[in-house]
């Protein structure tokens, strides 16, 4: 049997009872960083081979892994944090089984993309990850051009390098929206911090992110003006109050930010 075992994203305590047991039981481990594999497993005393499996040698331990399946050993794959497969290697390998006919199973564990959307406070009725944003600043905008009317909540995981990048280019192509930076998750210095897309992220970037983005709203007002904005509610009928609410919700400010664009009225 494989098993694809949830580790902690930053706060090693964030492992499950399930997960030490397997992890103990197994005969092999595969992991991404044998180095940092080893702090989590020594923190619980797992003492198991390691072998590396990696996104840069995915297709060949993928078939070492298949190798050792048949001749009977059973087999864990861990990630350096979260999920395994999800924006991590693992993808291939599950192919691989299922071709091959072989078990495979998961254990549960810790996720960046649920814990942020959680502490985003945004609508988490419906909600759709996207991963990583392509490099190259082509295959970015067409990327995020499939997506940008989805009108559920969008999220994305960023490096610090490309996040402030990453921010500008989702804007380029969304429009303004409400945005929610999500760092350092389960760690002592998390936080969430929240802007409007058009202002971009403004801290200095430290640490891993998920950007959590509310989805299309069903106009794009981000060619319009304050006053514009609110006027145009105003002309199909709409008292002041309701136009400065309705606003303040659809470009992610406070009413009292728009109030001085309604003193002529």
């Amino acid at each position: 049997m494989l098993y694809f075992v949830g580790t902690p994203i930053g706060n090693l305590k964030d492992i499950s009872y399930r997960a030490v047991e397997v992890l103990n039981g197994v005969d092999e481990i595969a992991c991404e960083d044998t180095r940092h594999s080893a702090t989590l497993l020594a923190r619980y005393e797992i003492k198991k081979p390691l072998f590396s499996y990696h996104k840069f040698n995915e297709k060949e331990a993928g078939e070492k892994i298949i190798e050792k399946l048949k001749a009977g050993k059973n087999i864990a794959v861990i990630s350096d944090a979260g999920m395994p497969v999800i924006s991590d290697p693992g993808n291939v390998l599950c192919k691989l089984l299922i071709e091959e006919g072989l078990e495979f199973t998961v254990v549960p564990g810790a996720s960046a993309c649920l814990s942020a959307l959680l502490l985003s406070g945004l609508d988490s009725s419906r909600f759709t990850f996207l991963g990583f944003l392509p490099q190259k600043a082509g295959e970015r905008r067409e990327f995020l051009e499939k997506y940008k009317s989805l009108d559920t909540t969008l999220i994305f995981y960023s490096a610090p390098h490309d996040v402030k990048k990453d921010v500008e280019s989702i804007y380029e192509v969304f429009g303004e929206r409400t945005c929610v930076a999500v760092k350092e998750i389960t760690k002592m210095f998390e936080r969430a911090e929240r802007f409007n897309l058009k202002d971009g992220y403004q801290s200095d970037p430290k640490g891993e992110y998920v950007l959590v983005i509310e989805g299309f709203s069903g106009e794009d007002f981000s060619n319009l003006s304050e006053k514009e904005h609110i006027d145009k509610y105003l002309s199909q009928g709409m008292d002041k109050k309701e136009a400065l609410k309705r606003v303040a919700k659809e470009r992610g400010v406070s009413k009292s930010s728009l109030y001085k664009y309604t003193i002529e009225y």
